[in-house]
């Protein structure tokens, strides 16, 4: 008989109130520390801005619940050693929902602006499902497993677009063993989808559905579609 219980079952609710009674426990404040970009020049934000597509380059973190998740992910930043700045080694993840030009990718976005505005050494990745298939897929000269285990272990990864690409088994044992990994060492992830999450689990499968559904807290964007009135939406 199981006396524990499986860490993939767990809701995102209960995963977002252990990290913050981790963080009180520290003697962090409950509501985390101010993050929000400065006037000053930062040169890790500066650097990340090239990587930062040019419609997301002023992007925020606005969303109130896409804010509460970057005090908790630079809450829990921790520095190597004492000259060191703190870096993200684990927290929560979100799953971002909402049709088209709701604002999903640019609150992506504006976290890892917000994470780097707040001097957090943050090392990330972004992608869409769509390009993450494609450069997986074998070909000459390219290893797609270690690429895969790259995109695996980076502490912040912007998952954008999950369930627009056409499915296959091949496509869900990728997405599968990404989510899966991200879960089980709680590595953050931002995941974005225009679909709910029914339509999402037809579309990418129940193993990958149930997953998100654990490790993720879901943010619902609404609203008017933004790109009709702001280009960087």
């Amino acid at each position: 008989m199981r006396t524990h219980r499986d860490p993939e079952r767990l809701s995102a609710a209960s995963n977002m109130a252990r990290f913050q009674r981790i963080f009180a426990e520290r003697g962090m404040p409950p509501g985390g520390m101010p993050v929000s970009d400065t006037p000053e020049p930062i040169p890790a934000l500066e650097t990340a801005q090239a990587r930062i597509p040019r419609l997301y380059r002023s992007a925020v973190a606005d969303h109130p619940q896409v804010a509460a998740w970057v005090r908790a992910i630079a809450d829990s930043a921790e520095a190597p050693n004492v000259r060191a700045r703190r870096q993200v080694t684990y927290g929560p993840s979100l799953l971002l929902v909402g049709r088209t030009g709701r604002g999903k990718t640019h609150a992506a976005f504006g976290a890892i602006r917000s994470l780097l505005g707040a001097g957090i050494d943050v090392r990330w990745h972004a992608t869409t499902a769509a390009d993450l298939y494609a450069e997986m897929r074998p070909r000459q000269g390219a290893d797609p497993e270690w690429m895969l285990r790259r995109i695996i272990r980076v502490p912040v990864l912007i998952l954008d677009d999950l369930g627009a690409a056409k499915s296959s088994e091949w496509t869900e044992e990728l997405t599968y063993r990404l989510i899966n990994q991200r879960s089980i060492h709680q590595l953050p992830t931002l995941v974005t989808s225009n679909l709910p999450i029914r339509d999402l689990r037809a579309q990418i499968g129940d193993r990958v559905a149930s997953r998100l559904t654990g490790m993720c807290e879901q943010v619902v964007f609404t609203g008017p579609d933004r790109r009709r009135q702001d280009p960087a939406a």
